[in-house]
């Protein structure tokens, strides 16, 4: 069986901690390869690799920079497909989901690509007499991003090209679960021109990531997971001095109103609840009907979810794929008879019956209604294909309720009133927002990030945000003055001296 190993130097290592983990297929729990751990060594060997290379990429020109930009974005182009199994196979999710991660990942190093302008500085002109002001970006050194298993290709394409652009050099921790695209898409990083070192992958677990968060060379740690885990990296990093962007969490709403297109809002709901089996922060997992419209919403998504297609993801006619491991699959499915011990309405029982082979991870989808703010399912970031109904007798309740959760990653209105939409994106207490948009994940040159819970730091990632994080600002004041010894002045006269 084969062992994946790291990418340290712009080479393959095994690494020297001889701890390996499993990775499987999740829709025939077949276990594919090893996956080496890191050890505190590995990860001490990788750092000190960044670091000089970092001393170098950090002059290097922006024109040189974007030059190998240009060309990652076209092999990350030609090798989208590539790609897109790689993730299918250790993820789980369809291969059309799959492109889509590729094609917003891609969107991210265009964005990239743009990095001239987006480091060309401001600057004040005779702030006094002779006196000039100017502002500077500068690279942090060598930063760390460590990403999650739901997005194997998409979250690391959201923080390396971005911190490389910026005169970074890059370790990367991918999730352990699902490997193999983040060393893909290193290994094209190379192929496009970047010098060695620039960029590196360690695989592991949480010595890798403690190693990380303690060691004096890294300057800035970018993180994306659960809240706890978020919460935690952030102190660990802080603590010391780091520069720590944390996002957390989430338990995404989606208010439908009265008013609204209740066929376009079961479409959104199923789409935003059941994609990618849930495995999504920016899922929708509750939907909050307002007024009298929970029966009919209820029946049009229970008849949309019926029909769904649950199978391998690399079958054209799989629409839902299975979840990433067996141990995840059983907690997700706990959560439907518990909702119906404590009260709950189960429209649709994903438990009810086996979905694929004995040993997959498939799950069925659950649409649990008569949901209260007191049950696990709602309290809980469940990162499943279970949606939750609530029900509200006004807009008023409807916010009060979404404004009382400790996260605030996304959330949407559904509704044919502006006024009712306009008072929504104002009011709402989410750093992500949609308008008749089930899931607004903002494109690459607008940020990415949630608000309480879901998000510890100051700068949210990709966009404008990313440029600040991963640069330091520097003013510069100047003067320069005309030498003063004999000679030959032909300045014409003026009445001052200073």
């Amino acid at each position: 069986m084969k062992t994946v190993g790291h990418w340290i130097g712009g080479k393959y290592v095994d690494g020297e901690s001889g701890r390996t983990g499993p990775v499987t297929n999740p829709a025939t729990g077949e276990r594919t390869a090893e996956v080496a751990l890191a050890s505190a060594a590995d990860v001490d060997l990788a750092v000190a690799a960044a670091a000089e290379a970092a001393r170098v990429w950090g002059r290097s020109s922006l024109s040189a920079r974007t030059r190998v930009l240009f060309a990652y974005r076209e092999l990350l182009d030609r090798r989208r497909d590539e790609i897109a199994r790689l993730i299918t196979a250790e993820h789980g999710k369809v291969h059309a989901d799959a492109l889509g991660e590729v094609a917003r990942g891609i969107e991210v190093v265009e964005f990239a690509c743009g990095i001239p302008q987006l480091l060309k500085s401001a600057g004040s002109y005779e702030v006094s007499t002779g006196v000039d002001v100017r502002e500077l970006r500068q690279p942090l050194g060598v930063v760390a991003g460590i990403t999650p298993f739901n997005f194997p290709a998409m979250v690391p394409l959201w923080m390396f090209p971005m911190a490389i652009a910026c005169g970074n050099a890059f370790i990367l921790k991918p999730s352990e679960k699902d490997p193999s695209a983040a060393l893909r898409v290193a290994e094209l990083m190379a192929e496009a021109g970047l010098p060695p070192g620039v960029l590196n992958v360690l695989n592991g677990d949480r010595v890798a990531v403690q190693r990380l968060l303690q060691h004096p060379d890294v300057d800035a740690i970018s993180f994306v997971g659960s809240t706890p885990v978020a919460q935690a990296i952030y102190q660990a990093g802080t603590t010391p001095g780091k520069r720590v962007q944390a996002l957390g969490g989430a338990k995404n709403h989606m208010l439908v109103l009265p008013d609204a297109d209740l066929d376009l809002a079961a479409d959104s709901a199923v789409s935003a609840a059941y994609g990618s089996a849930g495995e999504r922060c920016m899922a929708v997992s509750v939907l909050v009907a307002v007024g009298g419209i929970g029966d009919e919403l209820v029946d049009k998504i229970a008849e949309r979810a019926r029909g769904l297609r649950i199978g391998p993801g690399d079958q054209d006619t799989s629409e839902m794929g299975p979840l990433i491991t067996a141990a995840h699959r059983d907690k997700v499915a706990a959560y439907t008879p518990s909702a119906r011990e404590q009260g709950a309405e189960v429209v649709l029982d994903g438990t009810a019956e086996p979905v694929g082979p004995d040993a997959a991870h498939f799950l069925g989808v659950s649409l649990l209604d008569e949901v209260t703010p007191e049950m696990d399912a709602y309290r809980d970031e469940i990162f499943g294909p279970v949606l939750s109904v609530v029900r509200t007798d006004t807009y008023a309740d409807a916010m009060t309720l979404i404004n009382s959760s400790p996260w605030g990653n996304g959330a949407a209105i559904f509704t044919a009133d502006g006024a009712a939409a306009r008072r929504f994106e104002r009011e709402v207490e989410a750093g992500m927002v949609g308008i008749n948009v089930p899931i607004p994940v903002p494109v690459a040159y607008h940020s990415f990030g949630g608000w309480k819970g879901s998000l510890f730091g100051d700068h949210h990632i990709y966009g404008s945000d990313s440029v600040h994080f991963y640069t330091r600002g520097k003013v510069v004041t100047s003067r320069w003055t005309a030498p003063r010894g004999s000679g030959l002045d032909l300045a014409f006269p003026s009445g001052s001296t200073s």
